[in-house]
């Protein structure tokens, strides 16, 4: 039984109110490696993913909406599915930076399904939005000490970092230490045909991997089946559009990303049922992630049916798909596209944008 939610503020000078802390065993240490599959069917592992101790910038993440819990807000204890995602999602940037992953009191899976019933559950954001501005202002507090920092999240957790950086960063001398922050799979509204403006008023999104104090964020769908009216992402109203740019190719056009696909099996990105080729793949493969390298494109796309990021699979001998749709009662929801897997299709190119946006910063601020 899950233990109460308080309404009280949570203190994070507690261990355990934290997934991921530099230095800790935790998460953010658990052992790492890829199995790398190349179109011509050879495989290779790499080595061990050690964190780097010497990193010199840290990233700050929110993870998305994964809890478990029955009520309206998760409470305070680490979950399979809270450490599942973080692992998939956060710890490989150990490469690059430090890495510090609050636990908040997210609005919960079961409260998001109650929406859509004749009984929605009462649930409290301003308390999680709350939970994640204390567990900052407490990593800038002790932890931070002038240095760097990037903010990453997903879904729920980037809506968080976007109200974090419009209310507590932007306008404040922190925003100076700002590398980048990442919002991904969630709208992040911009002016139509600009990189500023609407969410944030003074950090732009990224065009180039040496930019720094800027923004990535996209929302993605395959291809062949863009944002639907009614689509829950990428589409904006009046003189907004979503913002996308894609880590693969800042600058714009398409790219093969450096993808990884998670084999594990507690997380909200794991692989998905997919076709039974997908699903022989998956099967096949003994580490935590794995890489595919041309096998998937992604391009940003703004269009009739909005802004996003449009992935299409190269079918080859390693499968003829992949997963990653959300389905319920077997059939695909077309309005949330490919969120589950959002961050997995471009998360080798966000831990090399992060090192390149890391050096770009410590070479302005010597």
């Amino acid at each position: 039984m899950a233990a109460p939610v308080s309404t009280g503020s949570v203190d994070y000078s507690r261990p355990d109110t934290w997934l991921c802390r530099p230095g800790r065993n935790d998460v953010c240490a658990l052992p790492m490696s890829v199995t790398t599959i190349t179109a011509d069917g050879k495989r290779s592992v790499s080595p061990p993913i050690v964190a780097n101790a010497n990193a010199p910038i840290d990233c700050f993440y929110v993870y998305p909406t994964v809890s478990n819990d029955p009520g309206g807000n998760s409470d305070m204890n680490a979950g399979p599915e809270e450490i599942g995602v973080t692992f998939a999602q956060f710890s490989p940037l150990r490469t690059q930076c430090r890495l510090f992953a609050p636990l908040y009191r997210q609005i919960t899976l079961a409260a998001l399904r109650s929406r859509f019933t004749p009984t929605p559950m009462a649930m409290d954001a301003a308390m999680a939005y709350g939970d994640v501005v204390a567990a900052w202002k407490h990593y800038l507090a002790h932890d931070n000490k002038g240095r760097g920092v990037v903010l990453i999240g997903h879904s729920q957790g980037s809506r968080m970092i976007t109200e974090l950086v419009a209310k507590e960063i932007e306008g404040k001398p922190v925003h100076q230490q700002l590398i980048s922050v990442m919002p991904i799979g969630a709208n992040l509204n911009v002016p139509k045909g600009q990189d500023v403006g609407s969410a944030f008023k003074s950090t732009p999104l990224c065009r180039s991997a040496s930019q720094t104090g800027c923004a990535v964020s996209y929302v993605s769908f395959r291809a062949n089946t863009p944002p639907p009216q009614g689509s829950l992402f990428g589409r904006a109203t009046g003189n907004d559009s979503v913002a996308c740019n894609n880590p693969a190719a800042l600058a714009g056009g398409a790219a093969q990303p450096k993808a990884w696909f998670s084999k594990r099996a507690d997380v909200s990105v794991a692989t998905g049922t997919g076709t039974p080729r997908w699903q022989a793949l998956v099967a096949s493969v003994d580490t935590p992630f794995f890489a595919l390298p041309g096998l998937v494109t992604t391009q940003c796309k703004s269009d009739a049916n909005g802004s996003y990021l449009a992935m299409t699979v190269n079918p080859d001998a390693r499968t003829d798909d992949i997963g990653g749709d959300v389905v319920v009662g077997g059939k695909v929801v077309d309005t949330w596209g490919l969120h589950l897997i959002d961050v997995s299709l471009a998360i080798g190119d966000i831990v090399d944008l992060v090192g390149t946006q890391g050096k770009a910063y410590l070479a302005k601020t010597k």
